[in-house]
């Protein structure tokens, strides 16, 4: 059965809003299982709206539509074909599918208080540069999830991989300089840094909210001047501004794919609310006339058994003025030495957060080599499992 705004007439209160004409829900309104509604005009939702089985399709010809209302909209199925937009001023909801067919949803994107939800289950198609959510997406009881966000004309999904299930997690990206953001109107500055070696996106960046541990992957395109952060795609990684620090951290980089032109990559895990927003980063040696080489990445178990206990860098004796920094995955320094002759068992050496000479947590973590004499800087990351 499917059933269009004239029939619903008979079921829903008619009114004028600024205008022009909407449906205002006051009562109780459920989409049985064979049932498809088309809505052609603005929804005023202050009654229930939910425990529905069919189909909301909301088409706007030539205009965009609204849902506002003091109550949430949840459907089961949802279809939107807008020649302009979605506007939501309250919540809207879906069970089971959306279709994105054509049109962006918007919501506001200086607060996450109004998003387009995903519960349970549920899940998206046909999302793209033509339809996607311009603002926030958000999702329920999910534990693995791509945000279908953009802004404007931009489509920059987030994907999301967490430990356990988020009972509530939202998501928008912005097309904005960090340093001075519009939306939110804050700025954080990407010239400070956890270390000198970090570069930050001015390009864009993604709010993500939730507070369960989470791997991310973010995407980028040819409108994101990724070259700018490194000289390689190993260069880069994800980094977040820190609410407690106030400063960029490195978020990691456990895998990266694609090209200069568009790819995508994912963080180390980390709890999202911990951070006020998430871009891509990268090394800061393309300003400082040291060429950037690949080195081996390393594997620590300092267990006493004389297979790995130490980071051993094969031929550094071949070059005794060095320098070695280790740091961890939030860009903190925990070692670092003069002349290094592969001599760090997973203990730290340095006064910061953690206690000098205590063993290190088990993870990664990333050096930087500088060989002096060579005027030569090498990079690269090692897996410390250290017993203690």
């Amino acid at each position: 059965m499917k059933v269009h705004f004239s029939i619903l007439a008979f079921f829903l209160a008619s009114t004028i809003v600024t205008g022009q004409e909407a449906l205002h829900n006051y009562g109780n309104i459920q989409i049985h299982e064979t049932a498809e509604v088309g809505l052609h005009l603005d929804l005023i939702n202050d009654g229930v709206f939910d425990q529905n089985l069919g189909l909301l399709g909301l088409y706007g010809q030539g205009k965009s539509l609204t849902v506002s209302g003091s109550a949430i909209a949840i459907f089961y199925d949802t279809e939107i074909i807008m020649d302009e937009n979605l506007i939501l001023e309250t919540y809207l909801g879906v069970e089971n599918n959306a279709n994105f067919i054509s049109g962006n949803i918007i919501t506001p994107k200086s607060i996450s208080d109004t998003s387009m939800y995903f519960f349970n289950n549920s899940f998206y198609t046909g999302a793209s540069l033509l339809t996607m959510v311009d603002g926030f997406a958000g999702i329920v009881n999910k534990e693995n999830f791509v945000f279908p966000v953009g802004d404007g004309d931009r489509y920059s999904p987030l994907s999301i991989s967490s430990i356990a299930i988020n009972s509530l997690a939202k998501c928008a990206y912005y097309y904005e300089d960090p340093n001075n953001s519009t939306s939110l109107g804050a700025q954080f500055d990407t010239q400070i840094t956890a270390t000198v070696y970090l570069t930050v996106s001015r390009n864009e960046f993604w709010k993500l909210e939730g507070n369960i541990p989470s791997y991310i992957t973010l995407t980028w395109d040819a409108f994101s001047n990724i070259e700018v952060l490194g000289e390689l795609l190993t260069d880069l990684k994800v980094v977040g501004w820190s609410k407690t620090e106030n400063l960029w951290v490195n978020l990691g980089n456990t895998d990266v794919n694609g090209s200069i032109g568009g790819g995508s990559i994912t963080s180390d895990l980390f709890i999202p609310d911990d951070y006020d927003i998430i871009t891509i980063g990268g090394n800061r040696d393309n300003d400082e006339n040291i060429d950037l080489l690949e080195l081996g990445n390393y594997y620590v178990n300092p267990n006493g058994d004389g297979v790995n206990d130490f980071l051993v860098i094969e031929g550094i004796e071949e070059y005794p003025n060095n320098n070695i920094q280790i740091f961890n995955r939030y860009g903190v320094l925990v070692y670092q030495m003069d002349n290094y002759d592969n001599q760090f068992f997973g203990r730290a050496n340095v006064d910061n957060t953690i206690n000098r000479n205590s063993g290190l947590e088990s993870g990664v973590y990333f050096y930087i080599l500088t060989l002096n004499d060579l005027n030569k800087k090498h990079q690269g990351y090692l897996y410390l499992a250290n017993p203690e």
